[in-house]
């Protein structure tokens, strides 16, 4: 009586399978009907009529045989095959299908290539810009496009390195915009930060970067003394342009506001009749509502 029987490696009980070699694979001809080519370990070549070699790997969970495709020969070939099959069988040990495995590494491989680091840096701007001037918002996006998207803009975020960026902030340095780089450097923080938070990222390469940028000394424009707001005064007094532009710079000694929240002012924020102006809080720098009292002369403006 003969019984027939299978085991790890053995297609008979008393005959090992010979392990495949290149030389017997490249000579395994197609036939009529698909047939198998064993190697060792549940490994096989599964010869189909058409010539292709597929690899398959037949293991078990819970008792239920199952079949786990690692390739095409030649593109895979046999010690990536066995290798391929030594991985699938620790998964198996843990009760993974490694197919199971591949679809979670492939989706999780298609989510990390659409988080690029432009996109992630245009989503934070979307979260970010209700609580921004349209100025800064139009300063954020325009340098991010013009310097940044460019040449990191296409990576995934996860790939991108605190020495892409030192290249982009130096680049920006080189043409003279210092302050520029800073922001550059600031922005790519935030975003970063925003990427951890959003499990896109595991750390901010842009921190490493700070202080790598030297910020010229701001010098701001030296006040006027007594003596030459007095002759200010005086020259808007000859001055022949528009009246508008008199009555704003006179506005601007009077209630010392800035500039943009004085030519964007709407009549609805001015209460003559109780000398108040109150600056909403859009249109702020801080964003919080300000009031202005009103002297005399300033209503009468």
């Amino acid at each position: 009586q003969k019984i027939w029987g299978y085991h790890w490696g053995y297609q008979k009980t008393d005959t090992p399978i010979m392990p495949l070699t290149d030389a017997k694979i490249r000579s395994s001809k197609p036939a009529e009907k698909a047939f198998k080519v064993s190697d060792s370990g549940g490994l096989y070549l599964l010869v189909n009529p058409n010539g292709s070699k597929l690899w398959r790997w037949k293991y078990r969970i819970a008792k239920k045989e199952n079949h786990f495709a690692i390739g095409a020969y030649p593109q895979v070939g046999l010690a990536e095959a066995r290798t391929a099959r030594d991985e699938a069988r620790k998964l198996v040990k843990q009760g993974i299908h490694p197919a199971h495995e591949r679809q979670a590494q492939q989706a999780a491989q298609v989510a990390e290539n659409a988080n690029t680091f432009e996109a992630v840096a245009r989503e934070w701007i979307d979260k970010k810009k209700p609580g921004w001037t349209p100025y800064y918002l139009r300063q954020v996006e325009r340098f991010l496009a013009a310097d940044v998207f460019p040449y990191i803009g296409t990576l995934p975020i996860r790939n991108v390195t605190a020495a892409h960026l030192l290249e982009i902030v130096r680049r920006v340095e080189g043409r003279g915009a210092e302050t520029v780089a800073v922001l550059l450097r600031q922005w790519a923080s935030a975003i970063f930060r925003y990427a951890v938070a959003t499990l896109r990222a595991d750390a901010d390469p842009a921190a490493a970067l700070k202080g790598a940028i030297h910020r010229p000394k701001v010098k701001h424009h030296r006040p006027l003394s007594r003596n030459q707001i007095v002759d200010f005064a005086k020259a808007l007094d000859r001055y022949g342009g528009y009246r508008t532009t008199v009555i704003a710079l006179r506005l601007m000694l009077l209630t010392f506001v800035r500039t943009v929240e004085l030519r964007a002012a709407e009549w609805d924020e001015i209460d003559l009749d109780r000398a108040e102006w109150r600056i909403p809080a859009e249109r702020m720098k801080k964003r919080e509502p300000h009031l202005v009292r009103l002297c005399r002369q300033a209503v009468e403006l």
